[in-house]
């Protein structure tokens, strides 16, 4: 096996270039959350909160008022590692925590699309959401099973979380469901699909040795 494989270490990545444009912000807003003595895994809990009212919004129709929601949420994703960071903070347990929230985070969205359409008897569009659910699982468990078989960290594909909330926001504001629902379902799989070449490449001289 490769370990920690260049080729799926280089990407420079949306959430990548997010977090560098905003790290003086977030490294102040850390020494905050340190000073008013706040811990980073209750604001990781705290962001799911957000997403499970955003998808109940979601489950009853209520598009924009869900949109909103994941926008006041949204900074919490950046706060939980800003006050780690300050705090010098090395826990695995916080990026056990973070990882796994944001699968349910994922989950609860997408049964939130799922039920609103399986209440509106559209099955079809119902299965589309479920659909969408399998891709984003796709995309995140490639990067997490590539790095526990210590071949990398692969960041490669357009759809990663961050892109996967700016497209499900921008479609809950304009209440173009169906086509970023579309985009969504698309993506995700052309991204995990991605992701499976890129180990494949850089693992298939293990079969030579």
């Amino acid at each position: 096996m490769t370990p920690n494989n260049p080729r799926l270490n280089k990407t420079t990545t949306l959430t990548d270039f997010l977090r560098y444009q905003t790290r003086d912000l977030t490294s102040w807003i850390g020494k905050v959350g340190v000073a008013l003595r706040i811990h980073p895994d209750a604001v990781t809990v705290l962001g799911l909160v957000f997403v499970i009212g955003a998808a109940l919004l979601i489950a009853d129709g209520q598009f924009f008022l869900a949109g909103i929601t994941l926008i006041l949420g949204l900074p919490l994703d950046a706060l939980d590692g800003a006050i780690a960071r300050a705090m010098g903070r090395k826990s695995r347990f916080g990026a056990f925590l973070d990882s796994t929230l944001d699968r349910y985070a994922d989950a609860f969205l997408y049964m939130g699309l799922a039920y609103y359409y399986a209440a509106q008897g559209l099955p079809t569009l119902m299965a589309l959401s479920v659909f969408a659910l399998i891709g984003a699982y796709g995309v995140s468990y490639a990067r997490a099973r590539a790095e526990g078989l210590n071949i990398g960290s692969i960041k490669d594909g357009l759809f990663d979380r961050m892109v996967r909330s700016v497209v499900i926001i921008l479609m809950l504001l304009t209440g173009m469901i169906l086509p970023g629902l579309i985009v969504l379902a698309v993506g995700n799989h052309i991204t995990a699909i991605h992701r499976i070449i890129l180990v494949y490449h850089a693992t298939k001289d293990d079969e030579r040795r």
